[in-house]
């Protein structure tokens, strides 16, 4: 079979490449940080306000079809999305600059235009204040997951773990948000369960590897710790290439196959995964090495 050309175990020298990943990593976030400073984030109707409207098809109509023909309209930012099953539909537009009456007037264009395709079930406005709250919200959600990782690795491992898991995670969050202000792609809730996700699939490789570490630890009392550090993160790299190939496969499917929606949602996590697959192999191992683990090795040798 084909994945028996993949080596259980590598002979690379990762460690040695430690400060080309490190000042790799620093450029990105650096990078990130700087397109953030001059762009922004391109917010979505979720975050910066707008309106929602809620819509049932007698029969499933293309989603290509309804935003062309919404274009037509001159209502400005308008995104469509099913909303539970092919016959309905959620559209999302900005919030017009004469208030409740452009609000009505577009409300109604949309309703004279697809009179005959579909129903108007229900009309929801999203304010500013809320999409600032959410906004906090997501930040926090993911500074509680990061302090959740960080007291999870000290207590499985030591506190020299956690610390560098966070670090290698902040890094891996920083990249995608980088993405999104790059690239200016919208930026809405999605984005914030796309950080997640990141960070959530990152921090199994991470555990993988510190765990391989602290087995060697046991293992090999005189060794030294770089080439410890080497050794582990060498023979799990077979399966932290395995399991990330496999999860791009499918990530890359919905890119292709799944349509405009589920695409801009998937191409975040796959610039995800890839930077995660780094971090873990180049950061998250080598980072290690800045605190003193071999007074760790001289405890695993006390009875």
């Amino acid at each position: 079979m084909l994945l028996r050309y993949m080596p259980l175990t590598f002979k690379s020298d990762i460690v040695r490449l430690r400060y080309f990943s490190f000042v790799f990593s620093l450029l990105l976030v650096t990078l990130s940080a700087a397109f953030y400073g001059l762009k922004n984030f391109n917010y979505g109707i979720d975050f910066k306000g707008g309106i929602m409207i809620e819509v049932r098809s007698k029969n499933p109509i293309p989603l290509a079809t309804v935003r062309s023909d919404l274009s037509k309209l001159n209502i400005g930012d308008v995104t469509v999305q099913e909303f539970g099953s092919a016959n309905d539909l959620l559209i999302k537009f900005e919030q017009p600059e004469n208030g409740l009456e452009g609000k009505d007037l577009v409300v109604k264009k949309i309703s004279d235009t697809f009179k005959d395709q579909f129903e108007i079930r229900r009309t929801e406005t999203v304010g500013p204040k809320q999409g600032k709250e959410l906004i906090q919200n997501g930040i926090l959600a993911i500074l509680y997951g990061l302090l959740a990782i960080l007291v999870y690795i000290w207590f499985r491992f030591e506190w020299q773990f956690g610390l560098c898991a966070v670090i290698a995670l902040l890094q891996n969050a920083l990249v995608v948000f980088g993405y999104y202000s790059i690239f200016q792609v919208e930026f809405n809730t999605t984005a914030i369960v796309a950080v997640l996700t990141t960070i959530g699939y990152t921090i199994n490789d991470t555990v993988v590897i510190y765990d391989r570490i602290r087995e060697n630890l046991r293992k090999y009392k005189r060794k030294p710790i770089p080439d410890l550090i080497n050794l582990s993160i060498n023979e799990t790299l077979s399966r932290t290439l395995m399991t990330s190939g496999t999860t791009l496969v499918a990530l890359f499917s919905l890119y292709f196959f799944g349509g405009e929606v589920i695409a801009s949602y998937s191409l975040p996590i796959i610039v995800g995964v890839v930077i995660g697959t780094y971090s873990s192999i180049f950061i998250a191992g080598p980072l290690l090495l800045n605190f003193n683990l071999r007074l760790l090795q001289k405890e695993e040798d006390t009875p």
